[in-house]
C-alpha cells in the first residue's frame, strides 16, 4: 500500500523529505543502496519523473550519490568537511592566506571578461576587455578535497604593475603585494553562490554525481574602490564549509539634528 503523502508542497519534495528523514533516522545506512525509481513509484504511488526528481533533490542535499550503472547510494554523513578559511592577514605590504596544496602546475590563458566576471570587475562586455586567466588546481591538506581556483587580472591592471603581467599565475599573496607596491590600498569583498556543476567541473573536482558545487568570487579593490582582480573558487558544496572572520566596521557618525530658531 502506498505511503500517505501530505500534499502541501511539491510531491517530489515531500518524497525527498521523507527519504531524508529515513536516512537520518538510520533506516538507510551509509553505503547502502537507495530504492530504485520503480520501487519508489510503488512505495509512494508516484510517477517516474517525480521519483527521479526526489532522488535529484536528495543529491542536492548531499545525502546520496549516484554511481553510473549501479544505482544511488547513501553517503557517509560523518565524512570530513573541508573548512576553507577565507581570511587574509597582512604584515606591511606582505599578505598571507590559508595554505593549500598545489596539485598541478597552473595554466595561464588570455580571455575576454564576460558574464559574472564583467559584472564584478565593472566592465562592459561590449568593450571586449581582456584579462589574464590563471587556473590553479589545489587540494585541502586535511581532507584531500579538490579545489579549483581561477584568477582574472584585466590587462590594463597588469600593465600598471609589470610583475602581474610577468607572472599572473604567481601565488595570490604575491599578486596582492604587487598591487600594494603599485600604490593601491587593498580591500576585498566576497560573493558566494552554488549551482549544479558542468561535466568538466565534475571531472576536475573528482565528483561522482551532479551534486552542487560551492562558488566564491573574491574581488580585490584598490584606490577609489576600483576593482582590480577577481578570484573564483569552486569546491563540492556538500563536503565544504567557508569560514570567515567577521570584523565589525565603524558605523558612520550620525549628523546632529538641526533645530529651528
Amino acid at each position: 500500500m502506498p505511503r500517505e503523502i501530505i500534499r502541501h508542497n511539491a510531491i517530489y519534495m515531500q518524497v525527498a523529505d521523507q527519504l531524508a528523514q529515513a536516512i537520518k533516522g538510520g533506516e538507510y545506512e551509509a553505503g547502502s543502496k537507495l530504492p530504485s525509481e520503480t520501487e519508489l513509484m510503488k512505495t509512494y504511488g508516484i510517477s517516474r519523473p517525480t521519483a527521479r526528481a526526489a532522488v535529484s533533490e536528495l543529491r542536492n542535499m548531499g545525502l546520496v550519490e549516484s554511481r553510473h550503472g549501479r544505482g544511488t547510494f547513501v553517503r557517509p554523513q560523518t565524512a570530513p568537511a573541508s573548512a576553507l578559511a577565507r581570511t587574509i592577514t597582512r604584515s606591511g605590504k606582505r599578505y598571507e592566506v590559508p595554505k593549500m596544496t598545489t596539485k598541478e602546475q597552473p595554466g595561464v590563458t588570455r580571455a575576454h571578461i564576460l558574464g559574472t566576471h564583467a559584472e564584478l570587475l565593472q566592465r562592459r562586455e561590449e568593450d571586449a576587455d581582456d584579462a589574464f586567466s590563471a587556473d590553479h588546481l589545489m587540494t585541502d591538506p586535511d581532507t584531500g578535497a579538490r579545489i579549483s581556483h581561477r584568477v582574472m587580472i584585466p590587462l590594463d591592471v597588469a600593465s600598471e604593475a609589470p610583475a602581474l603581467a610577468e607572472a599572473p599565475d604567481a601565488p595570490v599573496t604575491d599578486l596582492y603585494t604587487h598591487l600594494a607596491e603599485a600604490g593601491h590600498t587593498l580591500t576585498w569583498q566576497e560573493f558566494v553562490t552554488a549551482r549544479t556543476p558542468l561535466p568538466d567541473e565534475r571531472e576536475v573536482l573528482g565528483l561522482t554525481d551532479a551534486s552542487p558545487i560551492l562558488i566564491t568570487y573574491r574581488v580585490t579593490y584598490g584606490t577609489d574602490d576600483r576593482p582590480l582582480m577577481c578570484e573564483e573558487l569552486h569546491t563540492a558544496a556538500a563536503r565544504s564549509r567557508l569560514v570567515y572572520r567577521i570584523t565589525p566596521e565603524k558605523a558612520p557618525a550620525k549628523r546632529p539634528r538641526q533645530t529651528k530658531s
